[in-house]
């Protein structure tokens, strides 16, 4: 018997093609988008008769700073730009997680801010974290958990998996609900 538990699909899809001018739109809205996706590639009818109930969890992530939307960095360049923007400011994420019950139909989504301020960052930090590359993969070039980061982020006004990419409680919440 194949284990279905923790399968995990990309949903390739054309982020960018998908506006909003709220951040807590855009994000709903490309989970939304994910989970279509996914749905049309799987195999639904072949299994959903007989599941137990079998949830699809998709989400997004933006950055807001000064109130603009900021998604992954386009080049190093951006990135650096990102960074040292933050450096002795404040910026925040905002997060979606969406949960969809693929034998029910049952759809519902939250989405979630945190508030990120920080220490002035120094160049060099900046530097060896784009020289890394890691921050061109992530929305807005934050990545608070790293270690170059770390001792520069004074306050975080949410919680960090919220930053981190999946924001727990509300997931739990919807999973309960889907159920």
């Amino acid at each position: 018997m194949e284990d279905k538990t923790s399968q995990f699909k990309s949903a390739d899809i054309d982020e960018k093609g998908i506006r909003k001018e709220k951040p807590e739109e855009l994000v709903m809205a490309l989970a939304e988008a994910k989970a279509d996706a996914i749905l049309q590639r799987l195999p639904v009818s072949d299994y959903v008769k007989e599941a137990e109930p079998t949830l699809l969890i998709t989400s997004d992530q933006v950055v807001v700073y000064e109130g603009v939307i900021r998604e992954k960095p386009a080049n190093e360049e951006e990135a650096h730009q990102f960074i040292k923007g933050y450096s002795g400011g404040h910026a925040a994420t905002v997060g979606s997680v969406l949960v969809t019950n693929l034998k029910t139909g049952f759809r519902k989504g939250e989405w979630d801010r945190v508030e990120i301020h920080f220490h002035e960052i120094p160049d060099e930090v900046i530097e060896k974290l784009i020289e890394e590359g890691n921050v061109l993969h992530v929305a807005g070039g934050l990545l608070i958990e790293h270690p170059l980061i770390k001792p520069y982020i004074k306050q975080v006004v949410g919680t960090i998996d919220s930053v981190m990419g999946l924001p727990k409680a509300p997931t739990e919440k919807l999973i309960k609900e889907a159920v």
